[in-house]
């Protein structure tokens, strides 16, 4: 059994796995997890006693075919990280190419208008989760209606732009007699920033909510996305090379503070961070070089973990 879905994601060749989950494309491994649990309990063949044996194949298929494989995808790190660029960059291309994006749920055009669209989005996600498996007949109307909330929220996210404050006008020094000008005249709009700085100010937002919630990867992701369309971004450079100290990457580490004090000679974190750094590597070098010498006697390679002195700021562990 094959199954189809033509709308949300799934319209442009994409199988959208946090859709068939019902979770928000932003949803960490924890609670992926716990969802997926829920859906395999529900679909498995040996928990639904009271099912007819075709509603019951029908769930193991749905299991099969479509949930363990996203369960799969999501939870894997490379597979994880890989999956979500390629969302990243779906959003930014349907974006461009808004005009002829469809939606068929009311669900989807009420996200398009919602003030709060973070807020709108999950409590939408949420309400479709409870009765998703419901009836598993109905079961691939809810995962396309779940996709199209998912296409709309990457849209919003990529599209997002901020207004630019309006223009102050100079103050009239004393004595100093003004032009007159018509009332009704409203002052010049200041240009809107350029569009490629709003994207990359989406990115570094995204990429520092990631760090707080320790998922180091999908942050690494959205930085490097910014730093292709702006490699002079210093605070970009800055915020990957603490995603990579906090991985134990001290010489990635090294190499993006470097970047970054060459755009930014005060950057606060990276003057705190290089010296350090570049101790502990320094540090690494040397006990290479007494464990590899030939008459080292009885010295051991140390083992408490490459990041040295970060060992045990971090827990030594790559994250």
């Amino acid at each position: 059994m094959s199954f189809k879905i033509d709308r949300g994601l799934f319209k442009y060749d994409f199988i959208d796995h946090h859709a068939v989950l019902c979770v928000p494309v932003d949803a960490d491994v924890k609670e992926i997890r716990k969802r997926y649990l829920q859906v395999a309990r529900r679909l498995h063949p040996d928990s639904s006693f009271t099912e007819t044996a075709a509603q019951k194949q029908l769930g193991n298929e749905l299991l099969s075919k479509l949930v363990n494989p996203a369960y799969e995808k999501l939870v894997g790190d490379r597979t994880r990280t890989e999956y979500i660029l390629i969302l990243s960059q779906i959003g930014k291309r349907l974006v461009q190419e808004s005009t002829s994006v469809t939606l068929n749920t009311d669900l989807a055009k009420q996200l398009v208008e919602a003030g709060n669209t973070d807020h709108f989005y999950k409590t939408a996600i949420a309400k479709l989760a409870q009765t998703q498996y419901d009836s598993l007949e109905q079961a691939l109307q809810v995962i396309a209606q779940a996709s199209e909330l998912n296409l709309v929220y990457l849209m919003r996210s990529a599209g997002k732009s901020s207004a630019a404050p309006p223009p102050t006008q100079p103050k009239a020094q004393s004595g100093t007699p003004q032009p007159n000008r018509p009332k009704n005249t409203a002052p010049a709009p200041a240009p809107a920033p350029p569009k490629e700085d709003l994207v990359v100010e989406q990115y570094v937002r995204r990429a520092q909510s990631l760090i707080e919630k320790n998922q180091f990867a999908q942050a690494k992701v959205e930085l490097q996305e910014a730093l292709k369309l702006e490699p002079k971004n210093s605070r970009c450079h800055s915020l990957i090379a603490m995603v990579y100290l906090k991985q134990n990457q001290l010489k990635m580490a090294k190499i993006h503070f470097d970047n970054t004090l060459k755009l930014d000679p005060s950057d606060e974190t990276a003057l705190q961070w290089k010296p350090k750094i570049d101790k502990a590597l320094g540090q690494q070098i040397s006990d290479h070089k007494v464990t590899s010498s030939p008459n080292n006697g009885d010295k051991q390679p140390d083992k408490s973990g490459s990041g040295g002195l970060f060992g045990g700021l971090f827990g030594g562990k790559k994250k």
